[in-house]
């Protein structure tokens, strides 16, 4: 009798937990649901709306159009090119710095200045309207810059200074491509704006301090390792010799033993010596064709540039955009202070 009502109770329990798993699952339909149910209504809401006020929209659009036609027929013409460079010994922020100041000199309208610093005359000089540069970001810069810290620094310094909190560190300077933009209302003064924005880095005094200095220590690396392979070459030659002597002997004497295990060892690490030796030698050769120079030129700026005519650029249809926008929110505040006026009544 006890077990049945025991039975009878845990029957009840399980029917009211399922009763309460079906009401959750039912709660949650319902609220997905309701969440469905609202977003459609705020579109269909924003379709009636245009639907509604779409004379004033349309008008204004047309308005915009014409004032950024208008715009585009009155401003002349801009052009635009880019110069891709690597930098070296740090150069970089001296060329973010010197940037600046181009842009600097363009927006206080010094065509003097300009002038005086790119040696055009005055009218391109004042065709010039923008300077940008932007670091062409790759997360193989920062694996390497990682690389050569944990190489430099003892362990202690490393263990302290983990992955992420370097990666954080590592600012826009220390990308070694970056791209500068040139923007202005001639199509042919690209060049020569080029060589100054290279020459005013490339004559600095200390950064060709550095790379001679890092040219001498790659050149003396280059010939260290060449005749490290010059003695392993000529130690290899005897060692053959040694081992040719050695299998025509046919008595016992005076013999350098290198049968078996001790030979087979040995020409292994005579080989795989050679092998790392010729990796580091042409390491030596990427960093002197690296670091020839201070700044090397990946993609230099086109003779002529291109003409700026994307979306961003055309003034007919950002001001299509800006007319339409303001009229709705005229609409919309329009709409907001009538239910003002209706809920204080």
């Amino acid at each position: 009798m006890a077990t049945n009502q025991q039975n009878k109770e845990e029957e009840v329990d399980l029917g009211s937990l399922f009763a309460i798993i079906g009401k959750g699952f039912s709660n949650l339909f319902q609220w997905i649901g309701k969440i469905f149910k609202g977003i459609f209504h705020f579109i269909i809401s924003i379709l009636l709306f245009l639907k509604q006020h779409i004379l004033p929209i349309g008008i204004a659009v047309i308005l915009g159009f014409l004032l950024g036609v208008f715009l585009e027929l009155k401003n002349p013409k801009r052009y635009s090119s880019d110069l891709v460079l690597q930098t070296n010994f740090k150069s970089s922020r001296q060329l973010y710095d010197n940037i600046d100041f181009y842009n600097s000199l363009v927006k206080q309208k010094d065509t003097f200045g300009l002038e005086q610093t790119f040696g055009l005359d005055k009218q391109a000089a004042a065709s010039l309207k923008k300077f940008t540069i932007t670091p062409i970001k790759n997360q193989n810069d920062i694996f390497s810059g990682y690389d050569e810290l944990i190489l430099k620094s003892d362990t202690a310094t490393v263990r302290s200074f983990e992955f992420e909190d370097f990666k954080k560190s590592f600012s826009d300077y220390d990308y070694k491509l970056h791209e500068i933009t040139v923007v202005a209302e001639t199509n042919n003064i690209f060049k020569a704006v080029g060589d100054v924005i290279i020459t005013s880095v490339v004559g600095n005094d200390y950064f060709n301090t550095l790379k001679n200095i890092t040219n001498e220590n790659l050149n003396r690396l280059d010939s260290r390792y060449r005749q490290n392979l010059v003695q392993i070459d000529s130690f290899g030659k005897v060692f053959m010799q040694v081992l040719l002597a050695d299998s025509k002997k046919v008595s016992t004497g005076t013999n350098i033993d290198f049968a078996g295990e001790n030979r087979s060892s040995k020409e292994i690490e005579l080989f795989y010596t050679n092998q790392r030796i010729n990796e580091l030698l042409d390491e030596v050769t990427a960093a002197k064709l690296e670091k020839n120079q201070i700044i090397n030129i990946v993609s230099n700026f086109e003779p002529i540039g291109k003409e700026l005519n994307g979306v961003t650029e055309n003034k007919a249809f950002q001001f299509a955009v800006l007319f339409a926008l303001a009229c709705v929110l005229g609409l919309l505040f329009l709409k907001l202070n009538a239910y003002l006026d209706n809920y204080k009544k």
